[in-house]
């Protein structure tokens, strides 16, 4: 029994929750990948996945043998690329990841002008809403709108991206505009929803200098934020949007801002990367660089996401 092709099979199995989605990324068929699981269950004598027609799921012993090997795995996939990248410095495959509302405005001039100087190194991005575990998705770096991803990683503030409320102008003509947050909470409002758990998430205001979480009765919510912009674009309600979304529209007059006084600026963009005590110089390099944008006045990021002309 070749165990390192076996384990490596039953961990990309469990992570991938199929059979089918596992032998993808191995590049084996399905049936190889059952039969890999099956000659670990044998060897080992305990049963290690459940298998019904619709999931799978672990037994106790899978679940403990997964903890147990996991972790080294991986440690061997990091060691195994550290001896690649080491064949330079200007060459490999840096993973990111990002919500999708990023990817246009953040991650595609950030990857051309790491390019310009790089062109060896090459890019692999996944745009997502949902929080990445960044380990076990084998991702090098992260970054996310909002606060700070938390622990077990280390986390750059790279720059504000204050909330705006506005409204398009013919929804204005129709409804009025609100000139107080009491005549504000009368007039239909659009909200966001988090993908992760469905939740509405309450509006930042700044109300006598202290920062207010304001509950909204939106009469549309989403779970997207593009789809946001455009509701609110459309005349559907007023909305509470990043600026960094919405700027060009606020310029051309396409929206306008409203009740300004209560504009938040606690939201952040920033950038995420796990722990590693061997980091691959391209990656390094690369962070270097994004912490370098956000701070010369030339390629801020301010400019990147449209905050300043």
């Amino acid at each position: 029994m070749d165990k390192a092709r076996v384990l490596t099979l039953f961990l990309g199995v469990v992570r991938a929750g199929s059979f089918r989605r596992a032998a993808v990324e191995a590049g084996v068929t399905p049936q190889a990948a059952s039969k890999a699981v099956r000659t670990l269950e044998a060897h080992l004598g305990v049963r290690l996945l459940h298998r019904t027609t619709r999931k799978l799921s672990l037994t106790e012993e899978g679940a403990r043998l997964f903890e147990l090997t996991a972790p080294g795995m991986r440690q061997l996939d990091e060691a195994l690329e550290q001896v690649r990248a080491s064949r330079g410095d200007d060459d490999g495959l840096i993973r990111l990841t990002a919500p999708p509302s990023l990817g246009s405005r953040v991650l595609v001039p950030l990857v051309k002008g790491f390019r310009d100087h790089h062109p060896g190194i090459g890019f692999d991005v996944v745009l997502s809403d949902l929080f990445t575990d960044l380990v076990e998705a084998r991702i090098d770096v992260g970054f996310r709108v909002g606060t700070s991803p938390g622990q077990n990683l280390v986390a750059r503030r790279l720059c504000d991206l204050p909330l705006v409320i506005c409204a398009a102008p013919d929804y204005l003509a129709r409804h009025g505009e609100p000139a107080t947050l009491d005549a504000l909470m009368r007039h239909p409002c659009t909200g966001f929803r988090r993908p992760a758990t469905g939740r509405m998430v309450p509006w930042e205001l700044q109300v006598d200098g202290n920062l207010v979480y304001q509950e909204i009765p939106a009469v549309a919510s989403f779970n997207d934020v593009e789809a946001e912009v455009e509701a609110v674009r459309a005349g559907i309600g007023i909305g509470q949007l990043p600026a960094y979304m919405v700027h060009a529209d606020l310029v051309s007059g396409r929206l306008r801002a409203i009740l300004p006084g209560y504009s938040s600026s606690q939201v952040g963009l920033y950038m995420y990367y796990p722990h590693r005590s061997q980091m691959p110089v391209r990656v390094r390099r690369f962070i270097d660089f994004v912490v370098a944008a956000s701070r010369g006045a030339e390629q801020s990021l301010s400019r990147l996401v449209g905050l300043v002309d």
